[in-house]
């Protein structure tokens, strides 16, 4: 018998890792996760000498445990190819102090490239292993870069169709470029009037309409998920903590079994949730940093263990972490109750009725690995900034709340020594405006394009691919939904009506 994974609401469903990558969400609204966390039982030595994808197949055939070695080296073969503009697919910067973990070289020049190259390719395949005769419907909401990586991650792949919901005015210009020139027959870009979490929790919905599915199964069709609620965009994320401690290793960096800290920008908790299951695995990581923005719920729940989204809800200049209700967490939460799905269940009904919930002492006793904290709009312009007047390296707004973070962190601890690994989630180029800005006020006379190339010119990188491919592009999405319209507008697209 393989790994099998749970729900974090009910530990008696139990699915196989291509079942809970085609279901994306458990019957009940809970997350699946495996049930144990497989180990990493393979030298360092062995690995330092591994690419990208030699990297991936060691860690994904030890928690997708159905898929045979075949299947497994398509799919990651299929994801891993010349889309990344690097051959390493996720380079290592050393830059003042930090090592920045670039995830952005992918075809949309985000993170979630590193796993939504994959996903299309690990659900076609579950897809086939479970006989579903169904095409299937993605349906994701996006606070920015998901949906994009999950529209080109799908378009024109054979028996499946891609929805993604957007907040209209809650992402960057060209976040938003991106999507609405989307390709593809099969894709369909909404964007609401509202927030990202009034997005999220209109999918999660759908997902739990028992009679919307019933609706849908009579047309040919079944919901999966490409959000990182889904196990198959969860374990591929893994890899590149794997990869980054071992490319570390090589280069001389660390010694055998050193430690070293990760500080990740955290909106949906997927990112840094896959750098504690690495450490799980027997990763060395020593601390898990959470680095927030403005709208700090993580923050304040790491320091008080009360979960509390009944705040403000603030845009920034880091959209993608514009979030207050963070889903990945709850598989987190899960954890730290002793996989205790009754008490998880309760904590996730409590915030869904009042929008909080308080963990116990000793569930805040399992979290002593996280240290949290954010920066604010201030803050974060000036850390892109020092970082560019001292290196001439650029980063994006993301990024630099994840290194602002870690400076607090080593002020605050004294921790100076550790080596530490900065995700670096997109590139400066998603978010030039912010960006430039941030370096010299005088650029706000320039357009977005013009940024584009004076960006290029400063930071001496050449413009990528995806930005070029939008300068001209025309817009091919332009529906605009109310949070409560999302339901008919999908079944309008899938033709379920008029």
């Amino acid at each position: 018998m393989g790994l099998m994974y749970a729900s974090t609401r009910d530990e008696k469903e139990k699915v196989t890792a291509s079942q809970a990558i085609l279901k994306g969400l458990a019957n009940d609204g809970g997350l699946f996760v495996p049930t144990e966390i497989p180990a990493l039982d393979i030298e360092i030595e062995t690995l330092a000498g591994m690419s990208y994808q030699e990297t991936a197949y060691e860690v994904l055939k030890r928690f997708l445990t159905d898929f045979t070695e075949e299947e497994l080296r398509y799919c990651i073969d299929s994801a891993y190819d010349s889309k990344f503009d690097t051959e390493e697919i996720a380079p290592l910067v050393d830059a003042d102090g930090a090592y920045y973990l670039e995830l952005f070289h992918g075809s949309t020049i985000a993170f979630k490239d590193m796993a939504l190259s994959i996903l299309p390719y690990l659900l076609t395949t579950s897809a086939k292993k479970n006989q579903v005769k169904n095409e299937i419907v993605i349906l994701t909401a996006t606070s920015g870069d998901t949906g994009k990586a999950a529209l080109a991650g799908f378009a024109d792949v054979p028996g499946t169709k891609i929805i993604v919901f957007y907040p209209k005015h809650g992402v960057s210009p060209i976040q938003e470029k991106q999507m609405v020139t989307q390709k593809g027959a099969n894709t369909f870009v909404v964007g609401i009037n509202g927030n990202f979490d009034q997005a999220q929790t209109g999918v999660k919905q759908m997902f739990a309409d028992r009679q919307l599915a019933d609706q849908m199964d009579e047309a040919g069709y079944q919901f999966s998920s490409a959000n990182s609620i889904n196990i198959g965009r969860l374990v591929p994320q893994i890899v590149y903590y794997v990869y980054a401690y071992a490319k570390l290793y090589a280069n001389g960096v660390i010694a055998r079994g050193e430690s070293v800290n990760v500080a990740v920008p955290t909106g949906n908790f997927g990112n840094i949730l896959a750098a504690f299951y690495a450490k799980n695995m027997g990763l060395p990581i020593a601390k898990l940093i959470c680095a927030s923005n403005e709208n700090k719920v993580l923050y304040d729940f790491f320091a008080t263990g009360t979960y509390d989204k009944n705040r403000e809800f603030v845009l920034t200049s880091s959209p993608s972490m514009d979030i207050l209700i963070s889903s990945n967490l709850e598989r987190l939460i899960y954890r730290i109750a002793g996989n205790d799905a009754a008490e998880n269940a309760a904590l996730m009904k409590s915030l869904n009725t009042q929008g909080r919930y308080e963990i116990t002492e000793q569930m805040r006793d399992a979290l002593k690995d996280f240290y949290g904290n954010y920066t604010d709009e201030k803050e974060t312009a000036e850390v892109i900034r020092n970082l560019y007047e001292k290196t001439g390296y650029v980063i994006d707004t993301h990024t630099a709340v994840a290194s602002g973070v870690y400076h607090k962190y080593r002020t605050e601890t004294g921790d100076a020594e550790t080596k530490t690994v900065i995700a670096s989630t997109a590139s400066p180029f998603k978010f030039t405006r912010s960006v430039m800005e941030a370096i010299d006020g005088r650029y706000d006379r320039m357009s977005d394009f013009e940024l584009v190339d004076e960006l290029s010119r400063i930071g001496n990188v050449k413009v990528p691919q995806a930005i070029e491919e939008i300068r001209t592009a025309p817009v091919i999405h332009d529906t605009v939904c109310e949070v409560e319209e999302m339901p008919s507008v999908v079944k309008k697209f899938l033709k379920m009506q008029q």
